[in-house]
Order: C-alpha cells, then sequence, then structure tokens
C-alpha cells in the first residue's frame, strides 16, 4: 500500500505540474496574441502594399504591350511572302503543251509555264535574255549568235545544251512536224558552234528575227527518237512534259460529270531547277471550263484565283470587293478595213470621206474599257510612228464636200445617190457586245453623212468564211501587230494574193510606194534607218486611206486576290503575262518595313 506521505508528495507533485501545464497555456495564448493575431492587421496592410505593386506591374505591363504593338504597326506591315496555289480559270480546252503547236489560250498558257524560249519581254514589251545569256547580230544582218546561260538543266535533270535548240528549230522547218512556225523558219540555217552557242543565218536580212527566239525549247533527249510526223500527238504534249521553266508537270485531270462535264485542270509545281530560281509559288493551275457561267461562278466562290482571257467581263464580278483588274495593253490594233478592190471603196476619195466622217475619240470612249486611240497602222512608241504622218482627223463638213465632189448627191432619205446607185456600205464584224458597239458608232458616224451602212455580225467560223472569201465592203477586226513595228504581212501586196497562205492584207491593198518601203523597213536593224524607210509607207497609207484604224485594245484579266509582282504594261500576247510568274506572290504576313 502507497503510505500517506507519499500520497501528499505526488499531490504536490501533480498540482505544480498543472500549474505548469497552465502558465504554458497562458504563456502560449499571450504568444498567439502578441505574435499572431496582432500581427494580423499588420499582413492586411503588406497585402494592400503588395497588390498595390502588382497593380503598378500590371499596367506597366500592358502600356508597354500597347506600346509594342503600336510599334510593331509602325515598323511593321503585311507584306507578300512566298506560297500558295495559284489557279487560273478560262474557256476552252488544254490539247498540246509543245510550244511548237500551242496556239490556243490554255495551250499557250502551259507551255509558257513548262518551256521557256532563247528570249522573251520585259514589263514593257522589249526584248530580254531567258535562256540566252546573251546575243549578237553581224554587220550584214544575217547572222544571229546566241550564248546559252551556263548549267542550264532540263526538269530530268538533263543538261540543255545548243543541241536542244538545234532540234527544236529544225523541227519547226520540217514539213512532216505541220508546224503554224513553220513560215517563220522556212530558210534559216540553224549550227551550234559549241555546247552553249547557236548560230542562226538567215538568205536576207529581217529585222523581226529576234523576236522568233521566244519560242520555247524542247529537249532533244527526249523528243528524238519520235517520227517528226508523230510529233504532234506524242503522248509527250499532254502527259509528261518535262521543260526547263518555272513550273513543271504533274497531272492532268477532266471531268466526266453532269454540269461539269468537259473541264480539265492541268497541274503543275515550282520548279526547284528553274536557272531564275526556285518561283515563290507553290504551284499553278490551269482550269479549263466550257461553261462560261461556272467559270463565273467558280470566281465569285474563290475556287479559282484569276480568269483569263473574257471579252467582257461581267459587271456583277467587276463589282466584288475583292476583284482586280489587270489591262495590260496589247500590241494589236483595232480596223475597219476598207476593201479597196470592192465595186465602191475601190474610190479613193470615197475612203478618205469615210475616214474624216469616223470620230474615232468619239468612238473609243464609248467603249466601257479604258482602250487606247490608234490613229496609225504602226502603235504608238513602235519604231518608225509618225505623230504627222496619221489618218486624217474627224472633219464632217470635208466629208461631205468629199462625197458631193466625187458626185455622191444627197437625196430626201437621207442616202447618198449616184449613177442609179445608193451609197450602201456593208460592214462585216464578229459577233461580240465590243465590236458590235463598234459597228453601231460607226454606222451613225457614216450615216450623218449620206452613207447607208449595213451591219452584218458573223459568229467566229462565219466571219473567217466571210474574210476567206472576201465577202465585205468594210472588216471591223483586230490584228496583231506584235512588239515590232513589221506590218508587212497587213500591207504589202502581195498579201492580198489568195495564194499567199494567209492573206491577211484584208483590204486588199496595192501601192508600190508602200511595197517598197516595208520590203526596206523590215531589211533593217537600225532603228534610225527603219524609221526613214517607213516614211514612205506611212504617207502613202495616209492618203489612200485603206483602213480606218480606231483602237489599241487590252487584254483583260481579273483576280479575286492582289497578284504581287505583275506589274506587266504591254503584251503581244496573252502567253505573255506569265513571263514574270516566277516572282508572282498572293500570299501576305507581317514582316519589318524595308
Amino acid at each position: 500500500m502507497v503510505d500517506r506521505s507519499t500520497r501528499l508528495r505526488w499531490r504536490r507533485v501533480f498540482r505544480r505540474k498543472q500549474k505548469q501545464v497552465g502558465n504554458l497555456g497562458a504563456q502560449a495564448e499571450e504568444n498567439v496574441d502578441r505574435l499572431i493575431i496582432r500581427r494580423l492587421g499588420r499582413l492586411v496592410n503588406v497585402k494592400r502594399f503588395v497588390a498595390g505593386w502588382l497593380l503598378l506591374v500590371f499596367l506597366l505591363l500592358t502600356v508597354l504591350v500597347g506600346q509594342f504593338r503600336v510599334l510593331n504597326r509602325t515598323w511593321q506591315s503585311q507584306q507578300p511572302v512566298p506560297g500558295g496555289i495559284y489557279t487560273e480559270g478560262m474557256l476552252g480546252t488544254f490539247t498540246n503543251a509543245n510550244p511548237l503547236y500551242a496556239t490556243s489560250l490554255a495551250d499557250s498558257t502551259v507551255s509558257r509555264l513548262l518551256f521557256p524560249g532563247l528570249l522573251s519581254y520585259d514589263q514593257h514589251n522589249s526584248l530580254k535574255n531567258d535562256l540566252a545569256e546573251s546575243w549578237s547580230i553581224s554587220k550584214d544582218n544575217l547572222k544571229y549568235t546566241v550564248v546559252l546561260r551556263p548549267n542550264l538543266t532540263w526538269q530530268d535533270g538533263q543538261p540543255l545544251t545548243a543541241d536542244d535548240v538545234v532540234f527544236t528549230f529544225r523541227t519547226a522547218q520540217n514539213p512532216d512536224a505541220k508546224s503554224p512556225l513553220f513560215r517563220s523558219w522556212n530558210g534559216v540555217q540553224i549550227m551550234a558552234k559549241d555546247q552553249r552557242t547557236v548560230e542562226f543565218t538567215l538568205n536576207t536580212a529581217f529585222a523581226p528575227f529576234p523576236h522568233s527566239l521566244t519560242t520555247g525549247i524542247l529537249p532533244h533527249h527526249v523528243l528524238s527518237n519520235v517520227p517528226v510526223s508523230d510529233l504532234r500527238s506524242a503522248t509527250f504534249n499532254t502527259t509528261g512534259p518535262i521543260g526547263s521553266g518555272p513550273f513543271a508537270w504533274s497531272s492532268v485531270e477532266q471531268s466526266s460529270n453532269g454540269e461539269r462535264e468537259g473541264e480539265q485542270q492541268v497541274g503543275l509545281t515550282a520548279s526547284k531547277s528553274y536557272y531564275a530560281g526556285v518561283p515563290k509559288l507553290d504551284g499553278f493551275v490551269v482550269h479549263t471550263y466550257q461553261d462560261q457561267k461556272l467559270l463565273e461562278r467558280d470566281f465569285q466562290d474563290k475556287k479559282i484565283t484569276a480568269i483569263v482571257g473574257l471579252d467582257d467581263v461581267p459587271e456583277d464580278l467587276q463589282k466584288l470587293p475583292d476583284t482586280t483588274n489587270y489591262e495590260p495593253v496589247l500590241s494589236a490594233q483595232v480596223m475597219a478595213f476598207m476593201r479597196t478592190d470592192s465595186k465602191l471603196l475601190q474610190s479613193k476619195q470615197l475612203r478618205q470621206a469615210l475616214v474624216y466622217a469616223t470620230n474615232v475619240p468619239s468612238v473609243v470612249n464609248s467603249l466601257p474599257d479604258a482602250v487606247l486611240v490608234a490613229d496609225s497602222p504602226l502603235l504608238r512608241g513602235q519604231i518608225g510612228y509618225d505623230a504627222k504622218l496619221v489618218q486624217y482627223g474627224y472633219d464632217k463638213p470635208r466629208a461631205e464636200k468629199i462625197l458631193t465632189k466625187d458626185g455622191w448627191k444627197m437625196q430626201t432619205s437621207g442616202i447618198r445617190h449616184k449613177e442609179s446607185t445608193d451609197l450602201t456600205i456593208r460592214l462585216v464584224a464578229q459577233s461580240t457586245p465590243r465590236l458590235k458597239l463598234v459597228a453601231e458608232q460607226l454606222k451613225q458616224a457614216w450615216g450623218a453623212v449620206g452613207v447607208d451602212v449595213s451591219v452584218n455580225l458573223l459568229d467566229e467560223s462565219e466571219i473567217q468564211n466571210a474574210i476567206h472569201t472576201r465577202d465585205y465592203d468594210v472588216l471591223l477586226y483586230g490584228i496583231s501587230i506584235g512588239a515590232d513595228p513589221d506590218v508587212f504581212p497587213y500591207w504589202h501586196s502581195t498579201q492580198a494574193d489568195p495564194r499567199s497562205g494567209s492573206r491577211l492584207n484584208f483590204s486588199d491593198y496595192a501601192s508600190d510606194i508602200a511595197d517598197s518601203a516595208l520590203e526596206a523597213g523590215r531589211s533593217r536593224s537600225d532603228p534610225t534607218l527603219r524609221t526613214a524607210k517607213y516614211k514612205p509607207f506611212l504617207q502613202a497609207w495616209q492618203a489612200d486611206a485603206p483602213a480606218i484604224a480606231l483602237y489599241q485594245p487590252r487584254f483583260t484579266y481579273i483576280t479575286n486576290t492582289p497578284v504581287f509582282g505583275f506589274d506587266t504594261v504591254e503584251i503581244n500576247a496573252a502567253g505573255d503575262r506569265l513571263e514574270d510568274v516566277a516572282n508572282w506572290q498572293i500570299r501576305q504576313a507581317l514582316r519589318p518595313q524595308p
């Protein structure tokens, strides 16, 4: 048992420990109060202080970000960048990429993208080197020497050499090839001097010859085993052409479904072997259509990037907010050709009267697009053009005086009459909205001086038949003149002969003075000499009035996105729009301003 003294001792110890616990609790409470409770207020103040600083830092960052964005907009802007697929839409059918046969819009487009020539044209329609590094002409104007750029290759990796150039143009000369270029190369001797040098020798001097060197070059190593007579139908032309241009062949697809039947898509990819560097576009698609409505719909829906070659762009497409209309001037003219051997228009006085009766600027102003006024058989700015030797200007009283003096008396009907014959002229034109408008303008102008005009609008096949048979008094028609002023095919008397082949002298104009001047002009390369040689031709043309020059048209090319790098001012033909296609861009991104 525990005795009484022991119990008392334990009780004292317990009480002492209890007191110590109480003291510790009180001390803890005091410490909590002193260290935590009393400092809570201070902590709140600290939070307010920190929050204030955080808010200040946030505001400073917001201001800095805002300033950065402002500076970013100041020092950066949306600029063109590489990439993207460019799709052109056009009416027609792709049939042949071979440059010896490509004549249609679709064919010439694909051909230009695949096959560059020795020379090409710059944005102002002047010749420049393409595959050629340089070229020269002999003093007698008979020999042209072309040096190729070094290290040219085909898209299959094979070298492009002088042998390819010789093969291309000798094939064009071969009648079995049946190339439209046959006449252009007839009589030209072609020889490879070494792997990079080609020599062309002409029988007679021909100033426009360098322009023939813009034809695309073909690969000898691919086509040399194809019989020349089979070349036009070779699979190379349509399923796997190998070129040296900015784009390489990828595929061709043709639709056979419903309303899309007959549509084609020719796919091309950027060529990594192009001598001028990889194009900025990733690819190029040529989409052909049989239905203009579908073409327009796809343009509106942005399934294609551009529309090529419409005679008249529908107003609803022009009004689309993203539509851009590129209108390079064509080196061509629309003229009213007066048949100088017809019963009535063999009279020079009558032809002169019609020229005086025509207010050309008024006719041009009636057209919906901004075409250029023409007044000469040569284009303004070309070698030989002389502003003092242009067609007669508008002078209605003088026109009436000439007609009266020539025996054409005005009747009460408003139509002039002479020797039991009314002054009635048959004007023929192709049935397009623009030419129809011009024909009506001419009818009104000539009717105002007593000439009865019968306007006949024909479709494409009918107009070609009328030209072939010369079934017209006046032909309203457009001709391609080109960068060189050689208009021999349109005005030399030999070109009125049915045996000439082309028979492009639509006025059947014959003048010994004009013939001599045209022959001399095309045989001189020096611009000053050519200008002097053309002067008698311009004088004869002005006095004889075989035609009325009306206007220089523009090439219609619309896109639904800006095309950076497309800055062409003048072209000879539709394919020339692609001469700088390797630098086209359609994408944009923020970049530092230059």
